[in-house]
């Protein structure tokens, strides 16, 4: 294990617009304060610059709500048009109680609203959408900045979730390339000689909690780099860490 970690900021990248290459303004702008990528980082990218870079904007003037959503609105005071482009994002509908919609999206992502959101965007009017394949947008800005810079990194694409039994939100990985994205410690023994049999460390989602401590909300830091974690080479998804139906009690 590394005696330490570092977390730096991405800071300078500006207004992403559709069709922007991510990977290149983040090396860029990570090279203009000084720095250089170096194999064995971690970069965490915030889902917002993802899903501006891939066009997974809607200008809600556009949209015209379904009797669902209007519905939905009128319980919880919401936009009924950013409701309605949630549930055009939902695959399957969890819960829908007191006016709050708890989404299955196309990853299997289970969270509110299918991750659609209105802040940090360009205007008022708009609302972000995940990416299509976020595990797939994962692998695209790792390969490029390999290219760019030829360090050998992993990429988690992180957004913020609620989370059963606990208050407040953290960041997840909802796109990850080039990592394991679990720790599995069954079968190891503790310090008191006992085995292990259940513990599954979730080292991509932490990483991009981690990561958030440094990004924040309204900063417009839009990535990290996290540097000294000695994560597990590999071919993890983000879609690996959604537990399966059968396991989840809150479905």
């Amino acid at each position: 294990m590394s005696d330490e970690i570092r977390i730096i900021p991405v800071r300078g990248v500006g207004e992403v617009r559709d069709g922007d290459d991510v990977a290149g303004l983040l090396v860029d702008a990570f090279e203009a304060q000084g720095y250089r990528f170096e194999s064995g980082d971690v970069l965490v990218v915030t889902q917002k610059i993802v899903s501006k870079a891939e066009g997974r904007v809607v200008d809600l003037s556009t949209v015209t709500p379904s009797e669902t959503a209007l519905e939905l609105s009128q319980i919880n005071g919401r936009d009924a048009r950013q409701i309605e482009v949630a549930l055009r994002e939902t695959a399957k509908i969890i819960r829908k109680d007191r006016g709050i919609l708890i989404s299955e999206t196309r990853h299997g992502f289970i969270c509110a609203n299918a991750g659609v959101d209105g802040s940090n965007l360009a205007l008022a009017s708009e609302v972000s959408m995940l990416p299509i394949d976020s595990d797939v947008s994962a692998d695209g800005i790792r390969a490029a900045v390999r290219e760019r810079t030829g360090a050998e990194v992993a990429v988690i694409i992180s957004d913020t979730f609620g989370r059963p039994w606990r208050q407040g939100q953290t960041n997840v990985a909802i796109g990850v390339s080039g990592m394991e994205v679990v720790r599995d410690y069954r079968g190891e023994t503790d310090s008191a000689s006992l085995v292990l049999v259940v513990t599954e460390i979730a080292v991509a989602d932490e990483l991009a909690a981690a990561a958030e401590l440094v990004t924040g909300k309204l900063d417009r830091v839009p990535a990290a780099i996290i540097r000294g974690y000695p994560y597990r080479p590999g071919n993890g998804r983000a879609t690996d860490l959604v537990r399966p139906a059968e396991f989840d009690m809150f479905r």
